[in-house]
């Protein structure tokens, strides 16, 4: 009975992160950042896993990073600035920052 339970709860986990995933595809679509940011490939701004790259080592936090989306930057990426995506709420901007830092 207990390896049932346990491999549930993993199925479970395993299907909560590909609905956490189409979650923030959903979010990425609605909010038009796969406009300028692509997964693999610099675009008008860096790539999903530039971003990761930079950050991995904790010089920048989930926390911070939502904070630079919803304010932009100028200058971190190169001329092209980001604009700010402040129509974001809060916690879809977390999401996202933490979807950038851990899954790339």
């Amino acid at each position: 009975m207990r390896k049932i339970a346990f491999g549930m709860a993993v199925l479970g986990s395993v299907g909560l992160q590909t609905v956490q995933a189409q979650d923030i595809a959903t979010l990425l679509q609605a909010n038009a950042c796969s406009a300028c940011h692509q997964p693999a490939t610099r675009v008008v701004g860096p790539s999903w896993k530039e971003i990761a790259d930079k950050y991995r080592d904790g010089s920048k936090t989930a926390a911070q990073l939502s904070e630079t989306i919803k304010t932009g930057s100028t200058g971190t990426w190169g001329a092209v600035p980001m604009p700010p995506q402040a129509q974001l709420s809060d916690a879809d901007r977390t999401s996202i920052a933490e979807w950038i830092l851990t899954s790339n």
